[in-house]
């Protein structure tokens, strides 16, 4: 039930939302990355492959928001196709926690968690990504990772099979809310980051990366949320940032607290 509590919590988050500066998004000019060197990648079902996630905690995957309906959480996949029987595992959902702000339209606080039905086995396949307290900002010209099982043409009409990574570049939030960027539709707010062509390449996320990992410095900073197509140079991928305010929420939300370094969940 969306309590009155809520309906403040949104409020404010509107509030603080402020302006410094479609849907779905797949790797453009990147790399297949080594086999299950990033061990916190989650792959996201409903019927079929949908989204990508992130293991930050032996109970919990972070994802966005509009991923809908996962029904299933597939950890330690290199390859879809493949088995991968000494790897993988499987986890049902058993509930989904979308931020309580979200805003589909305006696409902001585009953020989800999703509890798992019992606890992942860490190996060296899976193994969750702990968060801190803070994340600082990266600022414009910051070359971040991104990776994800989406496609990696416009025109593809299946995501990839194996795990795709790409660098992309942070993009000045003014810049990105220009008339040829995105023209203020919708609004690139503080809680948001623009990262995509370094100006040589078109590198990018599309559909099917949605709810995956923006890496920067070695910090997960942000969740891949939307963009308009995939790979041109003037419409840059657009990621949920992981602010102190957003790692609030995450951390109450799951009612946890973090074990430096072990990824396990203790009673908050």
């Amino acid at each position: 039930m969306f309590s009155l509590r809520d309906f403040i919590t949104c409020v404010f988050c509107t509030v603080l939302l402020t302006v410094q500066s479609s849907q779905g998004s797949e790797i453009i000019d990147g790399k297949e990355v080594q086999p299950h060197s990033l061990p916190f990648m989650a792959l996201l079902e409903n019927k079929a492959p949908a989204c990508g996630g992130i293991l930050i905690s032996t109970s919990w995957v972070l994802t966005a928001a509009h991923c809908t309906d996962i029904k299933k959480v597939l950890l330690g996949v290199h390859s879809i196709k493949d088995q991968e029987k000494d790897y993988r595992q499987v986890r049902k959902v058993k509930s989904q926690v979308r931020h309580p702000c979200y805003d589909k339209e305006e696409k902001v606080n585009d953020l989800q968690l999703l509890k798992l039905d019992k606890p992942v086995k860490q190996t060296k396949a899976v193994k969750s990504l702990p968060l801190g307290n803070t994340v600082k900002e990266p600022a414009a010209g910051t070359q971040c990772l991104v990776a994800g099982w989406g496609k990696t043409k416009n025109n593809a009409k299946v995501m990839s099979n194996v795990l795709m990574s790409a660098n992309v570049t942070v993009i000045d939030r003014v810049k990105c809310n220009s008339p040829e960027y995105y023209n203020l539709r919708p609004v690139i707010t503080n809680g948001m980051i623009c990262a995509g062509s370094n100006g040589k390449n078109r590198a990018d996320t599309c559909e099917g990366d949605s709810g995956g990992p923006l890496l920067c410095n070695g910090a997960l900073t942000g969740v891949t949320s939307f963009g308009a197509r995939c790979g041109l140079l003037k419409k840059p991928g657009v990621y949920s940032f992981l602010s102190e305010k957003q790692l609030k929420w995450i951390k109450k939300t799951m009612g946890m607290q973090f074990r430096d370094g072990t990824g396990r969940d203790i009673p908050g």
